[in-house]
């Protein structure tokens, strides 16, 4: 069973920098689609962003979009997140998951009730 860990993450000032790291031990991620996604308390989950099985296509809500950035990095068989310009209203703890899909495909879709597997999650907090 493919298990998903987040790394990075914590607290950090208003205007701040952090990099969350997706990993799967034992198993390559290449023939996942990655999201992020991020619940904030006493609210839904929601989508961040999510990367194609090839690295090329990305997506974002539009509240982060110019801040973060999703990538993969196939050698490390990593998937990342950075934020920068971070918000008080980013402040939520940050899960990635990944769906089945073809390698090497440019699709990117990561429908929130359509991931086949979770990561437990960091918490990410912007205050000062």
């Amino acid at each position: 069973q493919l298990q998903l860990v987040e790394s990075g993450g914590g607290l950090v000032q208003p205007g701040g920098s952090l990099r969350l790291s997706c990993i799967a031990p034992g198993y390559k991620l290449d023939g996942y689609v990655i999201g992020w996604f991020r619940q904030a308390p006493g609210k839904e989950r929601e989508g961040v962003s999510c990367i194609s099985t090839s690295g090329i296509s990305t997506n974002y809500t539009d509240a982060v979009k110019g801040r973060f950035t999703i990538s993969r990095d196939f050698a490390k068989n990593t998937v990342y997140l950075q934020m920068n310009s971070l918000k008080s209203e980013d402040t939520a703890v940050y899960y990635c998951a990944a769906r089945r899909a073809s390698v090497r495909s440019n699709y990117v879709l990561c429908p929130l009730n359509g991931m086949d597997y979770w990561g437990e999650g960091r918490p990410v907090t912007v205050s000062s």
